[in-house]
């Protein structure tokens, strides 16, 4: 059953700012450690990276699939395709974290891997935004 959080659009939205936002400022601290020469805090920086989009992004996608989108689309059936497209958008994200994850142990901390953190972010906010727009503002 979802929470009250996910169910409010402010709530959701604050929800994911503050995901974003935090991924933000942990790809910068990657880039900055690299710029500096910092290269295995870089990487230690890298996995923290990795393990904040699993525990934070991930584990909120997994929520919303885990209840939330059934009960839009139950209230409302013409989101089925909706959340069908949402929930691809949360599989994009898994497949590039795994693909990251993939990379930095096999290579390391190459410019690929910060391309992948990149496409993250761009991935989740566009996600994001209309995940709002359609569930909420749609609905």
């Amino acid at each position: 059953m979802p929470g009250p959080s996910l169910r409010q659009l402010h709530a959701h939205h604050a929800i994911h700012q503050g995901g974003l936002s935090g991924a933000v400022a942990k790809t910068e601290e990657v880039e900055e450690l690299l710029e500096a020469k910092e290269f295995e805090v870089a990487r230690q920086a890298a996995e923290h990276l990795i393990e904040y989009w699993e525990t934070r992004i991930i584990s909120h996608a997994d929520a919303e699939e885990d209840g939330f989108y059934q009960e839009m689309a139950g209230k409302n059936p013409n989101l089925q395709d909706t959340v069908l497209r949402l929930t691809r958008d949360h599989e994009l994200l898994r497949i590039i974290v795994k693909d990251v994850k993939a990379l930095l142990a096999e290579e390391g901390l190459t410019p690929e891997v910060l391309h992948q953190f990149h496409a993250l972010l761009v991935v989740n906010a566009i996600h994001s935004r209309d995940e709002e727009r359609l569930l909420f503002e749609e609905a």
